[in-house]
Protein backbone atom coordinates (compact mmCIF):
# COMPACT_ATOMS: atom_id res chain seq x y z
CA UNK A 1 0.00 0.00 0.00
CA UNK A 2 1.65 3.39 -1.34
CA UNK A 3 2.04 5.67 1.86
CA UNK A 4 0.37 9.23 2.03
CA UNK A 5 2.30 11.73 0.28
CA UNK A 6 4.65 14.37 2.86
CA UNK A 7 4.47 17.72 1.33
CA UNK A 8 7.33 20.34 1.01
CA UNK A 9 6.88 23.66 3.10
CA UNK A 10 5.74 25.14 -0.32
CA UNK A 11 3.43 22.82 -0.51
CA UNK A 12 1.68 23.25 2.78
CA UNK A 13 1.87 27.07 2.53
CA UNK A 14 -0.16 26.67 -0.72
CA UNK A 15 -2.34 24.37 0.88
CA UNK A 16 -3.07 26.80 3.79
CA UNK A 17 -3.74 29.27 1.11
CA UNK A 18 -6.03 27.83 -0.88
CA UNK A 19 -8.11 26.64 2.70
CA UNK A 20 -8.34 30.32 3.14
CA UNK A 21 -10.07 31.35 0.43
CA UNK A 22 -12.50 28.49 1.28
CA UNK A 23 -15.61 27.84 3.53
CA UNK A 24 -15.52 27.45 6.98
CA UNK A 25 -11.66 28.14 6.06
CA UNK A 26 -10.52 28.35 9.88
CA UNK A 27 -12.22 25.13 11.04
CA UNK A 28 -9.94 23.07 7.63
CA UNK A 29 -7.14 24.96 8.73
CA UNK A 30 -7.09 23.82 12.32
CA UNK A 31 -7.85 20.34 11.31
CA UNK A 32 -4.74 20.58 8.92
CA UNK A 33 -2.59 22.72 11.65
CA UNK A 34 -3.66 19.94 14.21
CA UNK A 35 -2.34 16.67 11.81
CA UNK A 36 0.59 18.81 10.20
CA UNK A 37 1.85 20.64 13.99
CA UNK A 38 0.98 18.17 16.40
CA UNK A 39 1.10 14.44 14.50
CA UNK A 40 -3.06 13.75 15.71
CA UNK A 41 -4.65 10.85 13.41
CA UNK A 42 -7.57 12.24 12.22
CA UNK A 43 -9.63 10.14 14.41
CA UNK A 44 -8.14 12.22 17.36
CA UNK A 45 -8.41 15.38 15.99
CA UNK A 46 -12.30 14.33 15.30
CA UNK A 47 -12.66 13.27 18.71
CA UNK A 48 -11.23 16.52 20.62
CA UNK A 49 -13.47 18.85 22.63
CA UNK A 50 -12.86 22.06 23.62
CA UNK A 51 -12.15 20.52 27.30
CA UNK A 52 -9.02 18.86 25.86
CA UNK A 53 -7.55 22.24 24.07
CA UNK A 54 -8.81 24.91 26.29
CA UNK A 55 -8.17 25.27 30.26
CA UNK A 56 -10.61 27.09 32.46
CA UNK A 57 -9.29 30.25 31.82
CA UNK A 58 -10.15 29.50 27.82
CA UNK A 59 -6.08 29.39 26.56
CA UNK A 60 -5.26 27.22 24.59
CA UNK A 61 -3.74 24.31 26.26
CA UNK A 62 0.08 23.63 26.03
CA UNK A 63 -0.31 19.81 25.98
CA UNK A 64 -3.38 17.77 25.31
CA UNK A 65 -3.67 14.85 27.11
CA UNK A 66 -5.89 12.21 24.82
CA UNK A 67 -7.76 9.76 26.38
CA UNK A 68 -7.19 5.98 25.37
CA UNK A 69 -10.56 5.58 24.06
CA UNK A 70 -9.78 8.00 21.09
CA UNK A 71 -5.79 6.41 20.19
CA UNK A 72 -5.62 4.26 17.97
CA UNK A 73 -3.86 1.91 20.16
CA UNK A 74 -6.17 2.53 22.82
CA UNK A 75 -3.51 3.59 25.26
CA UNK A 76 -3.84 7.16 26.33
CA UNK A 77 -1.08 10.13 25.97
CA UNK A 78 0.24 13.27 26.55
CA UNK A 79 0.10 15.80 22.91
CA UNK A 80 2.95 18.60 23.35
CA UNK A 81 1.58 21.91 21.41
CA UNK A 82 3.84 24.50 20.43
CA UNK A 83 3.15 28.23 20.51
CA UNK A 84 2.57 28.35 16.76
CA UNK A 85 -0.25 25.30 17.30
CA UNK A 86 -1.43 27.43 20.26
CA UNK A 87 -2.04 30.64 18.42
CA UNK A 88 -4.04 28.63 15.75
CA UNK A 89 -6.39 27.15 18.33
CA UNK A 90 -6.81 30.56 20.31
CA UNK A 91 -7.66 32.04 16.63
CA UNK A 92 -10.13 29.20 15.78
CA UNK A 93 -11.76 30.16 18.69
CA UNK A 94 -11.89 34.28 18.47
CA UNK A 95 -13.68 33.43 15.18
CA UNK A 96 -16.34 31.01 16.44
CA UNK A 97 -18.76 33.41 17.41
CA UNK A 98 -21.61 30.90 19.19
CA UNK A 99 -21.36 29.90 22.87
CA UNK A 100 -20.79 26.17 23.02
CA UNK A 101 -20.28 23.71 25.91
CA UNK A 102 -17.04 22.84 26.81
CA UNK A 103 -17.87 18.75 26.20
CA UNK A 104 -18.67 20.20 22.91
CA UNK A 105 -16.31 18.66 19.93
CA UNK A 106 -13.66 20.98 18.78
CA UNK A 107 -14.60 20.75 15.00
CA UNK A 108 -18.26 21.15 14.08
CA UNK A 109 -19.69 19.82 10.31
CA UNK A 110 -21.78 22.26 8.81
CA UNK A 111 -24.94 20.87 10.53
CA UNK A 112 -23.30 22.08 13.53
CA UNK A 113 -21.89 18.29 14.35
CA UNK A 114 -19.34 15.91 15.53
CA UNK A 115 -17.24 14.67 12.61
CA UNK A 116 -17.19 11.19 12.48
CA UNK A 117 -13.11 10.01 11.36
CA UNK A 118 -14.60 9.11 8.27
CA UNK A 119 -15.93 11.89 7.30
CA UNK A 120 -13.22 13.94 8.85
CA UNK A 121 -11.08 11.63 6.59
CA UNK A 122 -13.24 12.57 3.79
CA UNK A 123 -13.00 16.52 4.30
CA UNK A 124 -8.96 16.35 4.77
CA UNK A 125 -8.61 14.17 0.99
CA UNK A 126 -10.94 16.90 -0.28
CA UNK A 127 -8.62 19.67 1.07
CA UNK A 128 -5.31 18.46 -0.31
CA UNK A 129 -7.29 17.50 -3.87
CA UNK A 130 -8.25 20.98 -4.12
CA UNK A 131 -4.64 22.17 -3.36
CA UNK A 132 -3.55 20.44 -6.45
CA UNK A 133 -1.54 17.38 -3.92
CA UNK A 134 -2.32 14.09 -5.75
CA UNK A 135 -1.45 11.23 -3.47
CA UNK A 136 -2.00 13.51 -0.42
CA UNK A 137 -4.41 11.88 2.21
CA UNK A 138 -5.48 12.36 5.88
CA UNK A 139 -2.30 10.89 7.24
CA UNK A 140 -0.01 13.31 5.47
CA UNK A 141 0.15 15.72 7.83
CA UNK A 142 1.32 12.78 10.40
CA UNK A 143 3.67 11.51 8.23
CA UNK A 144 4.98 15.61 7.67
CA UNK A 145 5.23 15.50 11.46
CA UNK A 146 7.16 12.76 12.22
CA UNK A 147 9.54 13.38 9.25
CA UNK A 148 10.12 16.88 10.20
CA UNK A 149 11.04 15.64 13.44
CA UNK A 150 13.71 13.00 12.47
CA UNK A 151 15.13 15.35 10.10
CA UNK A 152 15.55 17.92 12.96
CA UNK A 153 17.39 15.63 15.25
CA UNK A 154 14.88 14.66 17.21
CA UNK A 155 15.93 11.28 19.29
CA UNK A 156 13.82 8.79 17.37
CA UNK A 157 12.52 7.30 21.01
CA UNK A 158 10.93 10.99 21.32
CA UNK A 159 9.30 10.54 17.88
CA UNK A 160 8.08 7.36 18.62
CA UNK A 161 6.65 8.58 22.24
CA UNK A 162 5.24 11.84 20.51
CA UNK A 163 3.60 9.81 17.38
CA UNK A 164 2.07 7.06 20.21
CA UNK A 165 3.87 4.34 18.68
CA UNK A 166 4.56 1.05 20.46
CA UNK A 167 7.42 0.36 18.52
CA UNK A 168 10.23 2.03 16.96
CA UNK A 169 10.00 0.07 13.44
CA UNK A 170 6.39 1.93 13.04
CA UNK A 171 8.19 5.18 13.18
CA UNK A 172 10.52 4.49 10.99
CA UNK A 173 8.40 3.71 8.08
CA UNK A 174 6.57 7.37 8.63
CA UNK A 175 10.06 9.27 7.83
CA UNK A 176 9.87 10.35 4.10
CA UNK A 177 13.69 10.37 2.56
CA UNK A 178 14.05 12.46 -0.39
CA UNK A 179 17.50 13.13 -2.52
CA UNK A 180 18.47 17.20 -1.34
CA UNK A 181 17.91 15.39 2.04
CA UNK A 182 20.43 12.51 1.41
CA UNK A 183 22.65 15.35 -0.62
CA UNK A 184 22.39 17.25 2.42
CA UNK A 185 23.61 14.67 4.43
CA UNK A 186 26.20 13.97 2.77
CA UNK A 187 27.48 17.20 2.35
CA UNK A 188 27.60 17.42 6.51
CA UNK A 189 31.05 15.18 5.81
Amino acid sequence: MKQARVLTDAEFKRLLAVVEQMKHAGRNRLGLMLSHLAGLRVGEIAALTLRDVFDCDGKAREQLRLRAEITKGGHARVVFLNGKLRREIERYRAECTESRDADAPLLLTQKKTAFSANTLCQLMGQLYRNGGLDGATSHSGRRWFITRLAHSGVSPKVIMTLAGHRNLTTTQRYIDVRDEMMKAAVDLL
